[in-house]
């Protein structure tokens, strides 16, 4: 079996241990800490079990890195299995269908993977079971058609951002402009899972994902502390092992995908969750749209810096 076909397995063996507790209250139970910061809750952490004993059963060489425990496996691996088993969990424990398992695969050359180095990527969705699968330069195999929308023009854009963990007024101050445009004649979501939100753009049914935490950060004074204000503590932003599947699939699916100042993801460091480790993103189903996109971020980022230091 393939690694590939391995990550093909591991993805939908998670799918069936979380579906049964979708919407569940119970799951709801805070099992600790992640990581990266975040809650882990029992249906994480239920995942995270059933994932440990997956590898260790079927293949004991491979690397894994995941949102609960980082960076585990035998040392000498030669790939390494970068798994989000519920990305989404929040719409998970709601029952709600934007919630996806995704795994990507990357070689250990170096034992510093980049995601240039992702060679594979599987997304399945939890609720449905619909799955993207896309190997590097090979394009995207779907079970939803693959039909990127035509639309450059913002104020009929159907689009998709994300305030879990981000102070909203500031986020507000950069995409409010978009945020108004768009709010008639097209359609703003915030769906709780990046995953999801990245693949709805290959799908057709979004334009754009737009996400620019780890930019205000690095841009604007201040902003760390409100990001940890309102994170409780840590910075939730999008991890590697949130986007590096997704990615793949996007831009084997002919989307455009960089971070949110317009630039290539390919050196970023694929295993960590810290600041230091989380990236902006913003995928445009067309290069006009893309184009457009950064522009208005760009402007939004200005304001934003303006108004913080008035």
């Amino acid at each position: 079996m393939s690694v590939r076909e391995l990550a093909e397995e591991l993805a939908l063996g998670l799918r069936e241990q979380v579906l049964p507790a979708l919407g569940s209250h119970a799951a709801r139970f805070h099992a600790g800490g992640a990581h990266g910061g975040d809650v882990t809750f029992a249906m994480d952490a239920q995942a995270e079990a059933f994932m440990e004993q997956f590898l260790a059963a079927r293949a004991p060489g491979v690397a894994l890195f995941s949102e609960d425990r980082g960076l585990v496996g035998a040392p000498g691996a030669e790939h390494v299995l970068v798994v989000d088993p519920v990305d989404g969990t929040r719409p998970a424990l709601a029952g709600f269908e934007s919630a996806c398992v995704s795994v990507a695969v990357a070689a250990l050359r170096d034992g510093a993977p980049r995601m240039a180095d992702v060679e594979a990527g599987v997304v399945v969705e939890i609720k449905s079971g619909a799955r993207f699968v896309a190997a590097r330069g090979a394009g995207v195999r779907a079970d939803a058609p693959v039909r990127l929308s035509a639309n450059e023009d913002l104020e009929r854009m159907f689009w998709v951002y994300g305030l879990r963990g981000r102070p909203a007024r500031d986020m507000a101050e950069v995409l409010g402009d978009l945020l108004d445009g768009s709010s008639v004649g097209g359609g703003t979501f915030d769906l709780g899972s990046a995953t999801y939100d990245m693949t709805r753009v290959l799908t057709g049914q979004l334009d754009a994902y737009v996400e620019p935490g780890p930019r205000m950060i690095d841009e604007v004074p201040g902003m760390l502390e409100e990001f940890r204000r309102v994170g409780g503590g840590a910075v939730l932003n999008n991890a590697p092992y949130d986007v590096a599947a997704a990615a793949l699939c996007l831009r084997e699916g002919g989307a455009i995908v960089t971070d949110a100042a317009g630039r290539p993801l390919d050196d970023r460091p694929l295993l960590g969750s810290g600041p230091e480790f989380q990236m902006s993103m913003l995928v445009a189903a067309n290069a006009r749209l893309h184009a457009r996109l950064v522009a208005e971020i760009d402007r939004g980022i200005a304001r934003l810096r303006a108004r913080r230091a008035g």
